[in-house]
């Protein structure tokens, strides 16, 4: 099984996978104040110190969570607590199911925010919590974060940045623009599941959601995942190879254009490993099905709606209508190597090549 839906989840590093098998046979609760207690504890505030210093943060500033969803409900509740609440058309369902009455900022055909878009909406709503993407998860489409800081300073607001999927890809100061917070997930870049961060910039309060024995500074109560986070800690040291990446997604993208499919956000700055691929009258079902039995992992949307496959959201607010239905996301994972783009581009041809038929016969 060719396996392309890094964006669901990369898959695991060696270096990860080697850090959480070393923490897992290492004894202890950080909490605790005895010799191998404070093991455990060097070991999580070592790995507090490596994700501070790659998002450009203080140690104090990282909240260890049990991944991006959390950190994206956390930063929501911290932040946005009687602030008007802005939320781009594209953004993750753990943001839009959070924050049910936010005010919906429409994208353009590209998926990005006009910027007059945004700054008028935070002009009539001075003092609001806005929630942006870096990268939509489904497109690719990286939004104008260092705009949307600027902007969010001139009128009092808070940015909250879900930096899913640029951390290890395309990773910036984001904090440094700017940004109030960001949220991040360590599956997202190679590490193990269960662990990610929320990081607040300095004097920002954080009020735990998840009571517990006062773990992560009162802000996040519950004993950490240890294993998963040294894991965390240790993908973030790898080194992503984006221009090469970006390369093998050119290659797939221009061949299945070619065959008819269209590429939506294609004209916008976009993660270097994601293609949305829609092929016009031909469900994204169908099409995963066939690319499944083929032996290649690709998928539709968000791996957080796996199972409904309903339309993109996120297309739909991009304005694909139909096609909204009957376009799924090749997303490139670090290992990928050039021996695949072909094996997938003949997959893809051959399920084409079937679907005309089949069209031909019901005509």
């Amino acid at each position: 099984m060719l396996y392309l839906d890094a964006n669901a989840s990369e898959p695991l590093r060696p270096a990860a996978r080697t850090a959480a098998l070393v923490t897992m046979e290492a004894d202890g609760n950080p909490s605790s104040i005895h010799a191998i207690g404070r093991n455990a504890r060097n070991i999580m505030e070592s790995a507090r110190e490596t994700v501070a210093r790659h998002c450009f943060a203080r140690p104090a500033d990282v909240i260890f969570t049990s991944g991006a969803t959390e950190g994206n409900v956390l930063a929501i509740y911290a932040l946005g607590r009687d602030r008007p609440i802005l939320v781009g058309a594209t953004e993750h369902d753990s943001i839009r199911a959070t924050a049910p009455d936010a005010i919906i900022l429409p994208v353009r055909s590209d998926g990005t925010i006009a910027p007059e878009t945004l700054d008028e909406a935070l002009a009539q709503n001075p003092g609001a919590l806005l929630c942006l993407m870096a990268a939509n998860n489904e497109t690719g489409v990286l939004h104008d974060i260092e705009f949307a800081a600027k902007s969010c300073a001139t009128h009092g607001a808070l940015l909250h940045v879900d930096a899913v999927q640029v951390i290890g890809r395309c990773n910036r100061d984001w904090l440094g623009m700017g940004a109030s917070s960001l949220s991040l997930s360590g599956h997202k870049f190679g590490g193990p599941m269960g662990a990610g961060a929320l990081i607040v910039r300095q004097g920002i309060e954080v009020t735990a959601l998840t009571k517990g024995g006062g773990q992560e500074q009162g802000r996040r109560g519950g004993t950490p995942p240890l294993p998963a986070i040294a894991g965390l800690a240790a993908a973030l040291g790898e080194v992503y190879e984006a221009d090469k990446i970006a390369s093998y997604r050119d290659e797939i993208e221009e061949f299945c254009i070619n065959l008819g499919a269209i590429a939506p956000g294609g004209t916008a700055p976009r993660l270097p490993n994601t293609t949305n691929l829609a092929l016009p009258g031909v469900r994204a079902e169908t099409q995963l099905i066939a690319l499944d039995m083929a032996g290649f992992a690709v998928s539709a949307g968000s791996a957080c709606s796996s199972g409904k496959l309903a339309a993109s959201h996120v297309l739909t607010a991009m304005g694909y209508g139909d096609l909204a239905g009957q376009a799924i996301r090749v997303s490139l994972p670090w290992n990928m190597q050039a021996e695949s783009v072909e094996k997938f581009t003949m997959a893809y041809a051959a399920m084409v090549k079937r679907a005309l038929r089949r069209a031909e016969h019901s005509a």
